[in-house]
């Protein structure tokens, strides 16, 4: 079976001469099937922050607010996706690059956002914003700043991501059940239904994902969720009957519709911290799709494509989403089809454009039994963790201290997810700074790193890693990729030649 719909020479008979591989023009419908294409092959990982986040608002029995979120994160990306892909040349790479929810922000925000009813939803928000406003102004240098992220750090933080997102992934499963403990007190266990159907969904996602051909087996996630939700049905585990509470079609007057943006020293530390990884993911991405491409990246493209990407979370707060950043599965999408048009992404981008526009399908994903959801989160998650031992396997340990450093960061990481209670004792504000894994780990990494191997060393022994192009196909979400290739780049101003052109 053909990775793409149909075979290239096709998509490419009507195709107008590009002068730039990423401005190649095809055929409308070519347009619109391969922007379908990538949409398919992201849409799962684009929803998921969404219910991640409502779920820790206390928003799960909430269609209509849950369709608030959904819709907002598919119109946001849709919009980040057409700024990338056709924007300016100072606000956007104009390359064939899918911005969606990031992965990255997810644990510090549902931290930010825990409560009922979605009350500290603007907290969330408003720390977005702030840090969207300090990744902006950070574009322009971020190239002085980008050797501090070597794999050794962003791979140990990534690493911290997945994990610290697995507890999330777990009490889906459990759905708030309890087992009554001999002295009478109860304890949260998943029940023998709740663990099937999370099995049964997981089971789907893994054979799919190995039977399935090319792009199909990237939808193994979504064919999980509908059939782990089609069971489901008959059990009873499966409310459709709330869906009709959420508006069909985008109401303009949702927007802030869990109210203005509020803005807390803390939470906008977090979210800082958080938008230093977002922006060295976002740059390595720039280099592998140039690479895949055969364009030209510079300085230049790199911050502009950063502005792109960091978009996200100044037009979030308006519609209820979370920060952004380019999608690592659909660079591998361009590797397997070949196809290097922009248009195709900015059409793609119309589509999320226009399923954002209709909040009810936000309702019929918060209808999804929450097992069913566990059990596809135990992959995405995993995948997000597993990304970051990728990028930890290109590290050297040998006569290093890196080995210490990724022990103290995950460590430092561990603690708060074990004992929640921690940090009990200090105040309130550093209290949820210091509660957050990721920002322990992160500063831990940095520091250590600068300690490690920035102090006192020669910066021409650093030898830029080159792309392994056959890892690019199996990006996941959340995956940084090719820091070493992507600050050598974004330092010096100057690309290596594609390889294999």
């Amino acid at each position: 079976m053909s990775n793409s719909p149909s075979a290239k020479d096709s998509a490419r008979t009507n195709a107008t001469p590009p002068t730039r591989p990423e401005d190649e023009k095809l055929p409308v419908r070519l347009l619109f099937v391969y922007g379908l294409q990538h949409i398919l092959t992201m849409y799962a990982g684009a929803v998921a922050p969404a219910l991640v986040i409502g779920s820790a608002a206390g928003l799960a029995n909430d269609p209509a607010s849950m369709g608030i979120l959904v819709s907002g994160a598919l119109l946001v990306a849709g919009i980040a996706t057409l700024i990338q892909s056709v924007g300016h040349r100072r606000f956007g790479a104009q390359m064939p690059i899918v911005v969606a929810s990031s992965f990255i922000p997810v644990s510090a925000v549902t931290a930010l956002s825990a409560g009922q009813g979605g009350e500290n939803l603007p907290v969330a928000f408003g720390a977005s914003l702030a840090a969207g406003v300090f990744a902006l102004a950070l574009t322009p240098f971020f190239g002085q700043l980008i050797r501090f992220f070597p794999p050794i750090v962003t791979g140990t933080i990534i690493t911290v991501i997945g994990v610290s997102l697995m507890p999330v992934a777990a009490g889906w499963i459990v759905d708030g059940a309890a087992r009554t403990l001999e002295d009478g007190t109860a304890a949260p266990a998943a029940p023998l239904s709740h663990l099937a159907l999370a099995g049964l969904t997981l089971a789907v996602i893994l054979v799919g994902s190995r039977v399935l051909p090319g792009i199909w087996g990237r939808l193994s996630i979504l064919l999980g969720l509908v059939v782990g939700t089609l069971v489901s049905l008959p059990l009873g585990m499966a409310d459709f009957s709330r869906v009709g509470e959420a508006d069909i079609v985008f109401d303009p007057t949702s927007v802030f519709y869990f109210g203005a943006p509020r803005f807390e020293v803390a939470a906008i530390v977090t979210m800082c911290v958080i938008m230093l990884v977002v922006l060295t993911e976002g740059a390595s991405h720039i280099i592998a799709v140039g690479e895949i491409t055969g364009s030209e990246v510079n300085a230049k493209r790199i911050s502009a494509g950063l502005r792109a990407d960091v978009s996200g979370s100044l037009i979030g707060p308006i519609f209820s989403a979370t920060p952004t950043s380019s999608f690592a599965q659909n660079i591998g999408l361009l590797a397997l089809t070949k196809v290097r048009s922009r248009y195709v992404v900015a059409t793609g981008a119309l589509i999320l454009i226009a399923l954002g526009l209709f909040p009810v399908l936000g309702g019929v994903m918060a209808a999804i039994p929450t097992p069913v959801l566990g059990g596809a989160g135990l992959v995405l998650f995993g995948s997000v963790a597993a990304s970051g031992v990728k990028t930890l396997a290109k590290v050297d340990f040998t006569n290093n201290l890196n080995l210490v450093l990724v022990a103290t960061s995950v460590g430092v990481a561990i603690i708060p997810l074990a004992y929640p209670t921690f940090y009990a004792f200090l105040p309130e504000s550093v209290e949820l700074v210091a509660h957050s894994g990721i920002i322990g780990a992160a500063v831990v990494a940095i520091l250590l790193n600068i300690c490690f191997n920035v102090l006192g060393r020669d910066p021409g022994t650093d030898a830029p890693a080159r792309i392994d192009h056959e890892e690019i196909g199996s990006a996941g979400p959340g995956e940084a990729k090719y820091t070493d290739q992507a600050g050598a780049v974004y330092r010096d101003g100057e690309p290596e030649a594609p390889a294999g052109t």
